[in-house]
């Protein structure tokens, strides 16, 4: 019985209609456009009663895909009857394959053709989480059902594909096509988020309008996808697709900021005058557009001539053997293999996705590895750069540290020659101070062997003692080499070994604890002082001729400390205190050594002065 009724259904669905499609619960997957008739209503007035009732001359098609292009004048009307040939019922889903299609209505014979479900890109479902609009459809077993799908596009190209799906089959390959997007946009995110980073450690600007390229190419291809459908709102949409020229405009100015940093073109002034006029009218022209609708034909117009002229200049660049523009260039050639295949499938010339579905994903990713890669093989040649500049520095600095090494040790050698010329001369000076010193000593000693009166004899004997402890000084001086300082221990032995044949006494002893050196400076005053206090020690010093004179020298920090010290009477019962050689102590000690002096009178004289070393 069951078989009859199907028979005699699909004689009569013959005899009514010209191709019947026969599916069952079985059928996975059918291609419905080739085996539908298509209307085209150039008026856009035929209604579904229309449709119903007139004679409506309906084409048999064979195409798997209609592309009409942009032509928001015209309603395609598309017919196609299922039948089930099977005793169980079917539930299937009808996919309209293009999401930007901004209106498509689907009328069924289960409301008796009144209500059509409306879908397209401004009929978006809140409820639709597919990328593409569907349609629910069922037959009770040998049942057999007429379908009418009308399309247009007001702002997009109308392209036309329709298939019937297994439920099970359709949410599998939704599933699938979902996720190779969501690869894709995870690839892109994943590029630009790498090359910021690479922008905040380097500052090289254009990284960041490489990101701006990939987040403007990135959210057009959401729109052109149809994946926006799913998670943005219908308002967020609709603004969006009345803007596209923004969004087609964007892209391309981040890539004419890019290519102007990328391939340096401000070294081209002629050039660069033209891109930068290019990229100052971008802005302003989608400042103008958004305000004004009477010129809605020339909106792309300024964005394509910028286009052609980003082309021109990587062109050029290329053949001035500049590196970058050929990375550049090879993106270019994938974005126009793109543009040309989504032209060409527009308008039904070529169908690129029936043979591969993801190729402009798979061009604009390239496209964007092909630019990283140009950006890190602009860091790699900046590197290199660098690494040779400071090759060539690291040269020039080591010739300049030899020339330099050369010029010091000349001049080195000039003023070595010259300071021992200096030293040769300062010496020859002492050595001539210190002979014109004997010289007036021996004449004083000429003049003191013809006087008779002790007391001019003893002026006579101080005074030459005062000029040898400058002499001996002088004496030193001229035969060490070290002429900033005097040994004082060898210059105090000698003052000593004067005095005491001065007086002819050896029975003063006289105890030495010399710990220092001394400056020229301070040795001359020293020397002069210590002459006038052993003097005066072995003049009044000891009744008997005999005692000891303890002299010490230490330096503690930068103070110098000399002590003289002797056991003999005391200074109360020395004679005339207010001599000359008290005098003349004082004030070099005061005056010239700039210290202090402390003479104590306690089982001897003990005399203590202090000064620091660089006063």
């Amino acid at each position: 019985m069951n078989l009859l009724k199907f028979f005699l259904i699909l004689v009569f669905s013959m005899s009514i209609y010209a191709e019947t499609i026969n599916i069952n619960k079985q059928t996975k997957q059918i291609d419905l456009l080739s085996k539908s008739e298509i209307y085209i209503d150039y008026s856009q007035k035929q209604k579904i009663q229309d449709i119903l009732k007139k004679d409506i001359p309906f084409k048999k098609n064979e195409k798997n895909l209609l592309a009409f292009g942009y032509d928001p004048k015209l309603n395609v009307w598309i017919k196609f009857t299922l039948i089930n040939n099977s005793s169980k019922k079917v539930n299937k889903i009808i996919e309209y394959s293009n999401s930007l299609t901004t209106n498509v209505e689907f009328y069924s014979p289960d409301n008796d053709y009144i209500k059509p479900i409306i879908e397209g890109l401004f009929n978006i479902n809140d409820n639709r989480k597919t990328i593409k609009p569907i349609f629910s459809i069922h037959l009770d077993e040998y049942e057999a059902k007429t379908f009418y799908i009308k399309a247009s596009s007001k702002i997009t190209t109308l392209i036309i594909k329709t298939t019937l799906y297994d439920l099970d089959t359709f949410y599998s390959d939704e599933l699938l096509h979902q996720s190779i997007l969501s690869l894709f946009f995870g690839a892109m995110l994943i590029l630009a988020f790498y090359n910021i980073f690479i922008y905040f450690f380097t500052k090289d600007i254009s990284y960041l309008f490489y990101v701006l390229y990939i987040f403007a190419i990135s959210l057009h291809h959401t729109i052109y996808t149809g994946i926006s459908n799913i998670y943005f709102s219908q308002e967020v949409i609709l603004k969006i697709v009345n803007h596209s020229y923004i969004l087609v405009a964007i892209p391309i100015f981040a890539l004419g900021l890019f290519t102007k940093s990328f391939l340096e073109i401000n070294q081209l002034k002629k050039s660069n005058f033209i891109l930068n006029i290019f990229l100052i009218l971008i802005p302003l022209s989608l400042i103008f557009f958004t305000f004004t609708t009477e010129f809605d034909r020339y909106r792309n117009s300024l964005t394509l001539a910028l286009m052609i002229y980003l082309v021109y200049l990587t062109v050029y660049s290329t053949l001035k053997r500049n590196r970058q523009a050929y990375f550049i260039l090879f993106g270019w050639f994938l974005i126009f293999i793109a543009v040309l295949f989504m032209i060409l499938s527009s308008i039904g010339v070529f169908n690129i996705y029936k043979y591969f579905p993801y190729y402009v994903e798979t061009s604009l990713l390239l496209e964007a590895v092909v630019f990283s890669i140009a950006l890190a093989d602009r860091i790699n040649r900046l590197q290199k750069e660098k690494n040779e500049m400071d090759k060539k520095l690291l040269i020039k600095e080591q010739n300049e540290t030899q020339r330099l090494s050369k010029q010091v040790d000349e001049r080195t050698k000039k003023l070595r020659n010259t300071l021992d010329e200096k030293n040769l001369l300062l010496k020859e000076l002492h050595h001539r101070v210190k002979n014109n010193m004997q010289t007036i000593v021996s004449l004083i000693r000429l003049q003191s062997d013809e006087i008779k009166e002790l007391r001019l004899i003893e002026i006579l004997d101080t005074i030459q003692n005062r000029i040898n402890a400058m002499s001996h000084l002088h004496e030193l001086l001229y035969k060490q080499d070290d002429l900033s300082h005097i040994n004082t221990y060898e210059y105090v032995e000698i003052l000593i070994e004067d005095i005491r044949d001065s007086f002819d006494n050896d029975d003063i002893l006289i105890h030495l604890d010399i710990q220092s050196d001394l400056k020229i400076e301070s040795a001359i005053y020293c020397g002069l002082i210590l002459n006038e206090l052993i003097t005066n020690a072995f003049k009044h010093a000891f009744i008997v001729k005999e005692g000891n004179i303890y002299i010490s020298l230490e330096k503690k920090q930068n103070k110098l400390i000399l002590i003289v010290k002797d056991d003999g009477i005391g200074y109360e019962k020395i004679k005339n205190p207010n001599s000359l050689g008290l005098i003349l102590i004082e004030t070099l000690t005061l005056n010239q050594l700039k210290g202090s002096l402390n003479i104590n009178s306690n089982n001897g004289v003990t005399i203590k002065i202090e000064w620091l070393e660089d006063g």
